[in-house]
């Protein structure tokens, strides 16, 4: 796959106003990522470069992958993966459908790996998308990169040693968002459900809400307790207290602006209203900057009440 097959969605991380093109940029970017990994539990492991976090199983039965960023980056991950186990790759599990995730689909595919998604990720990928936020188009995934095992709410695989539970929540940071429970290692991977440390990006283009991602990070919390390590879709590797924040966090922005809504004001003004000043040191020094993040979960929930 060309580097630039879903090079729009680096727009998530790269500061376009900086003056440089999104595919120099990202050209560079790939050059010089290093995928490290981390060690999780016994056999697990989360494995970090340029765009979302990847869940990596290690065992007799082969490696189980969960999201393969870009394309560019498919031979740095193998190697990545072979320092921990000379098995091949059996499966990839994307957790949506974003290009971040699913970039590498097409090149892991031809290298044996069997990709496995809930049908929203398949449908979605099989469309073009205009992100209005960030001004940008992905376009639709080529035939070869499209998930061949697809499921509707759960399915599980007993793989190394482990009972990999992957179940879908209702729409959330998009229509066909999973989450992977590793049972007996007591890791959870939460895709994009969960931005440690930063405001999450929700895709209203495709179902996300600020409501969605609230409830679904309820339902992780469900299978959680305080020796659960959890891999986010983005940020460092977190425990349920670092996610219980984050809930908390996502509540109180929703009851925050809901509030100015319901007071009549319009989304300049709740934006210049700054409802979120108080938590923006905490969390706004990801890729969203406050202002963007206010403007979002506005838009997200004038969507839904139309």
């Amino acid at each position: 796959m060309r580097p630039t097959i879903r090079i729009q969605f680096l727009s998530f991380f790269i500061p376009l106003f900086a003056g440089l093109s999104v595919n120099a940029f990202a050209q560079q970017n790939f050059d010089e990522v290093e995928i490290k990994a981390t060690h999780v539990a016994e056999g697990i492991f989360m494995l970090t470069g340029s765009g979302g976090n990847l869940g990596l199983s290690v065992g007799d039965d082969g490696a189980f992958l969960i999201d393969d960023q870009f394309a560019p980056l498919t031979d740095k991950i193998l190697t990545a993966i072979k320092e921990q186990t000379d098995h091949p790759v059996q499966f990839v599990i994307n957790t949506h459908w974003h290009g971040d995730h699913t970039g590498g689909n097409e090149s892991m595919g031809a290298a044996g790996a069997i990709i496995v998604a809930h049908e929203n990720v398949r449908k979605q990928m099989r469309v073009d998308h205009f992100l209005a936020t960030f001004n940008s188009t992905t376009p639709a995934s080529p035939e070869s990169a499209l998930p061949v095992v697809t499921f509707t709410e759960a399915m599980t695989f007993h793989w190394n040693g482990d009972e990999i539970r992957v179940f879908h929540v209702d729409p959330a940071h998009t229509d066909g968002d999973s989450v992977i429970h590793f049972k007996r290692s007591n890791v959870i991977h939460a895709g994009d459900v969960f931005f440690n440390g930063m405001y999450p990006f929700f895709d209203t283009s495709t179902g996300g809400s600020l409501r969605g991602m609230i409830a679904a990070t309820a339902r992780i919390l469900e299978h959680t307790d305080d020796q659960t390590k959890i891999i986010p879709g983005h940020g460092p590797l977190a425990n349920r207290s670092d996610l219980e924040t984050y809930y908390e966090m996502m509540v109180s922005v929703s009851e925050m602006i809901k509030a100015l809504v319901e007071d009549g004001k319009n989304r300049n003004e709740i934006i210049a209203a700054k409802p979120t000043e108080n938590l923006d040191a905490t969390w706004g020094g990801g890729f969203l900057q406050p202002d963007m993040w206010v403007g979002i979960v506005y838009d997200g929930m004038v969507k839904e009440a139309s």
